[in-house]
Parts: structure tokens; sequence; C-alpha cells
């Protein structure tokens, strides 16, 4: 019928008015244009050398980071293929913690080498497979050259740690944050059958400006961004024994509207009376269980606060649901929602429980818990930016820490593990068949952009540094070798204690490689019209002109 209607001249509409499309080559080739872009964004940041954006959002807020997750979030980027990027980065973070940028920055190169293999008349599928394939060679690679280490190899795991802190504006203080970021992990690893597990939930984060970064410290323990509730309890509790509550200390309103009549003064004095009885029968609970430290998630009633003081006991409030869990988990206390189930049992222990000044602000701090599997780290800086920066470079030195202690596996950074990898894929390629032997050189290709940016950032020529990389690994005793950015030599990276965690390369190229692929698929685009719906448009019509766009992601109907 359609094909009737076009004979006689008749269009056939498919599609509503307004919306665009763009199919085959073009479609293709901007998706590819506009990852590249956002790739692009990020490569300035990458490395020691690399340099900070500033972030000003529609509020006026601004953010100075070079963390490629943060720096991606913030821009808010609107073109699809460019979320494709963000989200990519996203999972690169989630997964492996740090990386983000390496896992952007490699899919913009391998859509950057595919965009010539497409002008060569080759088609996205046979890319898609030839990136595929290099993929997983790459990571059998580095699974077989990656170097063994354990959670009591402290010096390897600082290392670690200092290369991840490397490229962050705490850069100057990286051997201290260093020791904080390793013995934390070391501090909350659990032994689960033959491996360690590390979950980096269990260190707190506290951030507070004023003072130097070298201020900043681990607590063996937690800290509460809480002061004590009552002027006359005491400020500090030796061998504190912690009611941890998720109880109100407070009367109780009831759940449906009710109306007391009163006849008599004598009767108000008995309701009160009644109320301050039942706060006191509370508190006694709680002092006959032992417990010399409470601490709520709920409120307190000033009454109970004054029980509590004169029983000489610390209490602190509308405490976090997840630093109450911390407490508990540190402490070995029992998270108690009725106050008639507390028994003395379910109380927690700490050496001690302790309201200290720190800046403006009074903390409470919990100090020698029983259970230590949760750390504190309350981070100092001479100003709010540069704290909100140093917890996203903790985070990161957290995660590689983390991720070196559970897979027991680490490389050597500064290039040298791609220079190495790119070696071997190279090899590799000459047994592979037909036209996808150009898609892995164009793999090995955009791996080797990772150290030419590295190089470039540093003020160096890429092309020399590249040459000087491929000469040292053609010895194969010189697989370590990689950039010294600071001469612009190739050595031992490490030997100079440039050392990363297998899983950070390996997601990160994993990563990289899954979002070119999803991009190269797609040959057809369609947007719809923007809404534009306003009081007087029906929901239906709301709802049929809501912005979106849909890619059709079939590479085999993809059109050369």
């Amino acid at each position: 019928m359609a094909s009737q209607l076009e004979t006689m001249g008749v269009p056939v509409i498919i599609l509503k008015e307004g919306t665009q499309r763009t199919a085959g080559r073009e479609a293709l080739r901007n998706n590819m244009m506009a990852a590249i872009a956002v790739s692009e964004i990020l490569k300035t940041t990458y490395g020691p050398k690399g340099m900070d954006k500033m972030l000003v959002d529609s509020l006026g807020d601004v953010t100075i980071t070079n963390d490629g997750a943060t720096i991606l979030d913030k821009m808010d980027i609107q073109h699809p293929a460019g979320k494709m990027l963000v989200q990519a980065a996203k999972g690169q973070d989630e997964e492996a913690g740090d990386g983000t940028k390496t896992s952007v920055i490699f899919a913009g190169e391998l859509l950057r080498q595919a965009e010539d293999l497409v002008d060569r008349n080759i088609h996205p599928t046979i890319i898609i497979q030839g990136y595929k394939s290099a993929v997983d060679k790459a990571i059998e690679v580095l699974n077989s050259i990656a170097e063994p280490v354990s959670i009591d190899d402290t010096d390897k795991l600082m290392k670690v740690a200092m290369t991840s802190l490397n490229s962050k504006a705490v850069g100057e203080a990286r051997e201290y944050f260093a020791k904080i970021v390793v013995d934390a992990a070391r501090a909350v690893a659990e032994k689960r059958g033959d491996s360690w597990y590390v979950d980096i939930n269990n260190v707190q984060i506290v951030k507070k400006h004023g003072g130097a970064l070298t201020d900043t410290q681990l607590v063996n323990g937690i800290v509460i961004d809480k002061e004590v509730v009552h002027p006359d309890m005491p400020k500090r509790v030796e061998h504190a024994k912690i009611a941890v509550l998720d109880a109100p200390l407070e009367i109780q309103k009831p759940e449906i509207d009710m109306e007391i009549s009163i006849s008599s003064p004598d009767a108000i004095k008995r309701l009160l009376d009644k109320q301050e009885k039942i706060l006191q029968d509370k508190v006694e609970k709680i002092a006959a269980t032992g417990a010399n430290v409470v601490i709520t998630q709920k409120g307190i009633d000033d009454v109970a606060q004054h029980f509590l003081a004169k029983k000489g006991i610390l209490a602190v409030r509308r405490v976090k649901r997840s630093d109450i869990e911390k407490i508990a988990r540190a402490t070995g206390a029992k998270i108690v929602t009725n106050l008639d189930d507390l028994k003395p049992e379910d109380l927690g222990y700490a050496d001690l429980v302790e309201e200290r000044k720190v800046g403006e602000d009074k903390m409470v701090f919990i100090e020698g818990a029983k259970n230590p599997k949760s750390v504190t780290i309350l981070i100092r800086a001479g100003f709010e930016r540069m704290v909100d920066e140093a917890e996203r470079a903790i985070h990161d030195a957290l995660s590689a820490v983390a991720d070196a202690i559970m897979d027991s596996k680490v490389v050597a950074g500064g290039g040298a593990v791609e220079a190495e990898v790119a070696k071997a894929l190279r090899e590799w390629s000459k047994s592979v068949p037909g036209k996808m032997q150009l898609a892995v050189e164009a793999f090995v290709k955009a791996l080797e952009a990772l150290p030419q940016t590295l190089a470039t950032n540093a003020g160096y020529d890429p092309i020399d540094i590249l040459m000087k990389l491929r000469s040292a690994h053609s010895d194969p005793s010189k697989k370590w070798y990689g950039i010294d950015l600071n001469t612009g030599n190739i050595v031992d990276m490490w030997a100079n204690g440039v050392v990363e965690p297998l899983r950070v390369k390996v997601n990160a190229y994993k990563a990289g490689t899954e979002a070119a692929t999803l991009i190269l698929r797609i040959d057809d685009m369609v947007a719809a019209k923007k809404s534009s719906t306003g009081p007087s448009s029906s929901k239906k019509e709301g709802s049929e002109e809501e912005e979106s766009s849909s890619s059709t992601s079939s590479a085999s109907s993809s059109s050369d």
C-alpha cells in the first residue's frame, strides 16, 4: 500500500511533525564527534601534570576539580552520545572507584580510530568485532603480566595510594594521605573464605574546613558531627558502655487525635508528673543496663536530658542512620528500637567517647572501639573547596587500595602497562584474519594514545615519547618501563613506585570499549520535538510531546 501511495506522489508520513531524524553515515559521525568532544574535555586533566577544571552551576556554585566523574557529572551533558560516556565513567567509578578519565579518554580514542576505518569503507560491525576481540586479549595479557600483592604488603599498598593521589590537588601531602588511606582500608578489610573484602562505605569521611591538609586524621572509631545534648553531661567518658537506640526518649504523640478535659490545676500537675515519670522510667531502664553513653537516631526530651545528666550519662541525639549503623558495627552494639528490650549484652564498648572542638564546631569522637571495622577520616583543609577536592582524592585512593587488596594484583603505571599490552596485541594481530586486523591495530593505537596524552600534558613531544617507549619495551626485561613526567625519560616505573591496581585498568579498557562499540552500532537517530506543553495543554498531549531521543542500534543495517 505504501509503495502504491509513493508512486502516486503522495508522501508517507511516519514521524510526527517537528521530529528530527539523522540516519546512516551522518548519524554515526554526529555521535562519534560528540563522544570524542567529551573525551577531549577530560584529556587535559589526565595524569599527574593534568590541569583542573572550574565548573560553575546555574546557582553560581563553583567546583574546581580534575576528578573525571565529578567533571562529567557537573557538566550536565545533553547530547545522547555524550551521555553514554558519562554512564561509562559512572560505571567505572562504581566498579573500580578510580580510572574514570582513562575509560572516557580511551573510548574517545577508539572512536577517533574507528572514524578513519569507516572512511576506508570498513563496516562498523567488523570494527566492533575487532575491538571486542582486542579487549579480551588485552585483559588476558594484563592478567599474565600483573604482579601479586598482599594485604600485609603495606609498602606496595602505599605506592598504589600515592600513585592515585599523585594526580590530585592534594599531591603535596600525598605520602601523609597515603598512610591514612592504607591504614583505613586495612582496618575495615574482612576475610571471606580465601580472599579479602573491603567495603569502603565502612570508612566514614567527615569534612571540616579550617587547618591544614596535614591536620587530617584517621580516627580508629567513629566521629559524630553532633554535640552532647546537655551542658551538665560529662564531655569525656572512658571505658564507655554505649547504648545505640533507634527509639525516642520523648513522650510519643498518639496516632489519633485526642482531647483531654482538665477541670483543675491539680489535674495539669498530675499529667505533667505522669509524663515526667514515663521519661524517668526510660532513663532508669537505660541506667540499669550499665550504659554510660546513649546515642540515638531520634530525639531526646529536655526532661530526659536532665535525668540522663543526673545519672552521669553522655547522650547524643538525631544521629544519621548511616552513622548509627557504623557505630553499632564498630562498638559491637545492637541497635535497639524498643527500650523494654535493652539488655546489658546489647551495649557496645569503646575505650573513649569524648566531645572535642573541631574548627568552630563540636564533635563527638568514639575511639578504641571493640571491633573497629568502621573507621573515620576527618578531613581538614584551609577552605571549603580544598576540603571537597581532598574528599574526592581520598575516595579514589581508598578505592584503588581496596581493589589491590581484593584482587591481590597490581601493575605499573606511567604508560608502562599500555605500552606492554600494545606490544603483545601488535604481535597477536598478525594472526587475526581479514579486515578485523585493522580494527585490532586501531585498538592498539588508541591504547598508545594514553601515554601520549600523559606526555602532552607534561609538555613533552608525544611522538618522541612513544618511540622511546616502544624501543624500551622491545626488551622483555623492561616491561615496567614508562614515562618519568618530571624528566621526560623512560624509566622503570615499578622501581619509581608508580603502581596501580589491575582492576582499574581492566575495567577502564572494558568500559571504554563497551561505550565506543555501543556508539558504533547506532545508524539511525530519531529525536522527538521538545515538549512545549503549558497549562492549556492536555496531559495526553504533554505525554506525546515529551522530549526524548531514541536510537536504532542494529549495526547490521548500518548504511555506509
